[in-house]
This record gives structure tokens, sequence and C-alpha cells, in this order.
């Protein structure tokens, strides 16, 4: 395995998270550039492919968090956004109709 492969599977490995910050990236393979293991190009390749594949699991990650939580409100059976916002509505409209069966004075109909 060329040492290039080695390097890049070591950092997938050593940096962990999902999510790695392209200036992380870049500071960590700046090092293998000073010593010499890897050329300027190599580490810029390196810095791009590890950005990449941590952006990549982050999407995976964020996908199956909502993924998650959607089936979790579902087994609550809690209703949506627009679901309230048009209870909501209707209540208010309901109040309109209300109060204009009520007398110019405020006051209710005597039935």
């Amino acid at each position: 395995m060329p040492i290039f492969e080695m390097i890049k599977k070591s950092m997938l490995a050593s940096l962990g998270a999902a999510v790695v910050t392209k200036e992380k990236v870049e500071e960590a393979t700046k090092r293998f550039v000073d010593e010499g293991k890897i050329s300027k190009e190599e580490a810029e390749r390196l810095a791009q492919d590890l950005v990449d594949s941590g952006q990549h699991q982050w999407d995976e990650i964020q996908a199956k968090m909502t993924e998650t939580v959607r089936k979790g409100l579902d087994t609550f059976d809690i209703g949506s956004k627009k679901e309230f916002q048009d209870l909501k509505q209707r209540v208010e409209n309901l109040e309109k109709r209300l109060s204009m069966l009520d007398e110019p004075t405020g006051e209710k109909k005597e039935e």
C-alpha cells in the first residue's frame, strides 16, 4: 500500500469525527509535508479527500437524525406545524363569527 493511502487511512481513523474543518485537515497534512512524507500536491489532494469524506459522513448523519426524529414524532402522533397553523386559523375564524353574533354593545343576544 502506498504511503499516501496509509496516511490517508490513518488520518481518517485518527480524526474519527464525521466533520472536520478544512483548516484542521490542512494543519494535519502540513505536518506530513514538513516531515517530507508527502508532497504539497499530495497534501492538498489528501486534505480535499478528507474534507469531502467528512462532509459525506455529516450528510449521512443528518439524514439519519432527521429520519429518527421524524419516526419519533410519528409515534407521539404530534401534528405538523402546518396542521397547527390551519387549526389556529379555524379557531380565529370561529371567534370572529361568534363576535358577529354579539350585540353592538358587546353583549350576547338572549335566546
